[in-house]
């Protein structure tokens, strides 16, 4: 009898265990998965409040002023038939050189990007500003990860090379899901030869490294077995694994230059996925750990070097090219 009893407390217990954690995982899979009404990444995860004073004096001008500018809207369909959002600001003069902005986690292009919109145009760059797919005016129930992301960036890629015919020399930029999504996206083995080059400012490695950290570092949670089940509801729901594609992947079939960036102080999107993306790039590549940036405030924190730092990938990958190009 003691057997059965011990037996029934062990299925009990384990049964127990099985509920909590598909709670859990329904959990994580609302709180990520579907198109979300707001940011739902917590902004101390950026700076402090005193930081956030200091850095809202560069947003706040070049955000107005972005918003001041004659922005084209396009719309274009993906391969699954959403509607794929973006602003296109051409630059003041005629230009080969064209950078595509990719925002980060419940953000939209507008927000993430109007910063360093005002910085590439003032480089002469045309700015293309896509919203990913989930996320400000493009439609799409789910938010894709990068793992979606990748074939719209392309279908973005695709745009401009048919509408400018070729003659775009294309920059891909991202910050966090959208470096992810540069990534993933450039490590395609048909990438036209219109992509240059790609800036990685802190990208994670797969949404299942992503997910396995914060459940370790804001619920004290094993991966096993919430993720496997969130795993499957993603398949089911939005077309996608966690583990189907990665940036390490990605970046060890890449021909593009990468320049990766990272804030020493981030928390959220932990350095060691950039330090492991860059020991697996292929490709010609640099890497800069930005003292005292938090996740995505590495253009905030040190903007002057930021914006040297991109000059001189630039100056090495597109500029430089060009002038061969034009000399051969």
């Amino acid at each position: 009898m003691g057997t059965f009893i011990a037996v029934g407390a062990v299925l009990g217990g384990a049964a127990a265990l099985g509920a909590v954690s598909m709670l859990g995982a329904k959990k994580l899979f609302d709180m990520t998965i579907p198109r979300q009404k707001e940011i739902k990444v917590d902004l101390n995860e950026f700076a402090d409040m005193e930081k956030w004073e200091e850095y809202k004096k560069i947003i706040g001008p070049r955000k107005e002023w972005l918003m001041a500018q004659n922005l084209e809207e396009i719309t274009i369909s993906a391969r699954d038939g959403i509607k794929l959002h973006a602003y296109y600001l051409p630059a003041e003069k005629s230009s080969d050189r064209l950078v595509i902005g990719l925002h980060g986690y419940t953000s939209c292009g507008l927000s993430d990007f109007c910063s360093h919109t005002y910085y590439f145009h003032r480089m002469g760059f045309d700015c293309l500003i896509p919203d990913h797919r989930g996320h400000g005016e493009s439609d799409g129930d789910y938010i894709g990860f990068g793992i979606l992301d990748r074939f719209d960036c392309r279908a973005w890629i695709d745009y401009v090379d048919k509408r400018f015919d070729g003659e775009k020399q294309i920059l891909l930029h991202g910050t966090s899901m959208g470096a992810t999504t540069a990534l993933m996206t450039v490590g395609a083995v048909d990438l036209p030869e219109s992509v240059k080059a790609v800036v990685s400012d802190c990208a994670f490695t797969s949404p299942y490294d992503i997910f396995r950290h914060i459940l370790k570092k804001n619920y004290h949670l094993p991966a096993h077995p919430i993720m496997d089940i969130n795993d499957r509801m993603c398949r089911k729901t939005a077309g996608y694994g966690f583990r189907d594609y990665s940036t390490l992947t990605a970046v060890q079939n890449t021909r593009c230059p990468v320049l990766f960036i990272h804030g020493k102080e981030d928390k959220f999107v932990p350095t060691w996925m950039t330090d492991e993306n860059y020991k697996a790039c292929a490709s010609p590549k640099e890497i800069w750990f930005c003292d005292g940036a938090e996740h995505g405030s590495s253009y905030y924190e040190k903007p002057n070097e930021y914006e040297e730092k991109i000059a001189h990938f630039v100056q090495q990958w597109i500029l430089k090219e060009k002038e061969e190009r034009d000399l051969s």
